[in-house]
């Protein structure tokens, strides 16, 4: 199957995952009950933005183009994906690249999300039968001739020992941080209050800590981001709520809340659920030197930068840990 051919089977599963077909909503439900964290809006959230903003025949061609992707690979390879399950369908970019380049993939899906990626390789195959052997779930990934894993940093260890003598990208923990001015309308704070709480926090281009200058006003952001106030009705969310919050009663440290979310001044980048870091700065362009060369920045929010509410509807190119995935499938592992 050559380049345009594969484009025009995305955009069908494109418009089979827009669809509501009996099949697809019980998958759906099926994965809701797999993983506590995968309430259904979460999971029509990441259906929609993979949907509309990458399978599309006009996304896939720019994305083609710009990339310099063959039409049909010169030397084939076999490609093992260790997928990640933190978030509905985060493995899908890695799947889709290796797809677009033509190259087969032996996937080895996460516990935790299981059954959206595999029904999609699965209706793939069935739109194209041709391609049964071109993807294939596997429960252990051996004789491949790459890897691209992402994991924590404790399983990225292992997976850098595992895959050294084959070409591998292997990606580690990631967050994202918000750099404030003070002057954000209550419109950009709601969409930053998105960027903080969709899939409860739990993605790596989650907001988990933001910048602030001098002398801040919390209490409009505390205000914007009782948006997301029924994240407490569900019970996963609020245990680590109340958790943290009978630590920083007991331990007496400051902190600040809307009922919600915990605001908390602290140096790290990474947050627990329902924790939100705080900082503040002196000189934002310092701030922003600073973030660019962070080992652990996966996206920054700001007026500049990504913009409030779009840290998750990341585009075909705006790749995990900014490895270039399709450099990687198209030259780097061929060498």
């Amino acid at each position: 199957m050559n380049l345009p051919h594969r484009i025009s089977l995305l955009k069908k599963l494109g418009d089979y995952m827009r669809s509501d077909e009996k099949e697809w909503q019980e998958v759906q439900q099926r994965a809701q009950q797999e993983n506590g964290w995968f309430i259904p809006l979460f999971i029509q959230n990441a259906i929609h933005a993979i949907a509309n903003n990458w399978l599309n025949e006009e996304a896939l061609g720019a994305w083609a183009e710009q990339e310099c992707i063959p039409t049909q690979p010169a030397h084939p390879k076999k490609v093992g994906l260790v997928l990640a399950g933190n978030i509905p369908l985060v493995g899908f970019h890695d799947w889709l690249s290796v797809f677009m380049t033509g190259h087969q993939a032996c996937i080895k899906t996460s516990s935790k999300d299981k059954a959206l990626i595999e029904h999609l390789i699965n209706k793939v195959k069935q739109l194209a039968p041709e391609l049964e052997n071109q993807m294939t779930i596997e429960e252990r990934l051996t004789g491949c001739d790459a890897y691209i894993a992402t994991g924590s940093n404790n399983s990225s260890r292992y997976f850098e020992y595992y895959f050294s003598k084959y070409p591998h990208l292997i990606r580690k923990n990631k967050t994202s941080v918000a750099l404030l001015n003070g002057a954000e309308t209550k419109e950009e704070l709601e969409k930053l209050a998105e960027d903080v709480h969709l899939y409860f926090g739990l993605g790596c281009r989650n907001v988990t800590k933001i910048y602030v200058p001098m002398n801040y006003d919390f209490v409009p952001l505390l205000e914007a981001f009782k948006k997301f106030s029924w994240l407490s009705d569900h019970h996963k969310f609020k245990n680590n709520y109340d958790y943290n919050l009978a630590l920083y009663i007991l331990n007496k440290q400051f902190y600040m809340t809307n009922g919600t979310v915990l605001l908390v001044e602290e140096p790290s980048l990474f947050a627990p659920v329902c924790q939100l870091n705080y900082e503040f700065y002196a000189d934002s362009n310092e701030v922003t030197q600073s973030l660019k060369s962070h080992p652990d920045l996966q996206c920054l929010v700001s007026k500049t930068d990504t913009p409030f509410g779009k840290s998750q509807e990341p585009a075909l190119k705006d790749y995990a840990d900014g490895y270039n995935t399709l450099e990687f499938l198209t030259k780097k592992m061929l060498n």
